[in-house]
């Protein structure tokens, strides 16, 4: 069992930094592959980026590249989502997420979930 908190949404105006972070309580979080994603009223949850096992490998959806960065530290058992430039269409609940995988995009493919945190982007 994993269980995921997340912490560092707000609000903020438009071009402006947040940075998410997540605390795993897992002892071996170093076997998961860690992923962000977020989900607006209305809408599926849609994937955001996403780390490999041991950090070396990275994806994020094409409208968060250059703009969002994601790291892990397997020693705090801890994955952060960094987000600059950010738009008013970043605005969404995000959430932190855990596979059993060496990396993974697909909803489906994660097994345990955060309770997610709120992110508005003000124009």
């Amino acid at each position: 069992q994993v269980q995921l908190v997340e912490s560092g949404g707000g609000l903020v105006q438009a071009g402006g930094s947040l940075r998410l972070s997540c605390a795993a309580s897992s002892r071996i979080f170093g076997n998961y592959a860690m992923g962000w994603f977020r989900q607006t009223p209305g809408k599926e949850r849609e994937f955001v980026s996403a780390i490999s096992r041991n950090g070396g490998g990275t994806s994020y959806t094409d409208s968060v590249k250059g703009r969002f960065t994601i790291s892990r530290d397997n020693a705090k058992n801890t994955v952060s989502l960094q987000m600059n430039n950010l738009k008013p269409e970043d605005t969404a609940v995000y959430y932190c997420a855990a596979a059993m995988l060496q990396i993974a995009t697909r909803p489906r493919e994660y097994t345990y979930w955060g309770q997610g945190t709120q992110v508005t982007v003000s124009s």
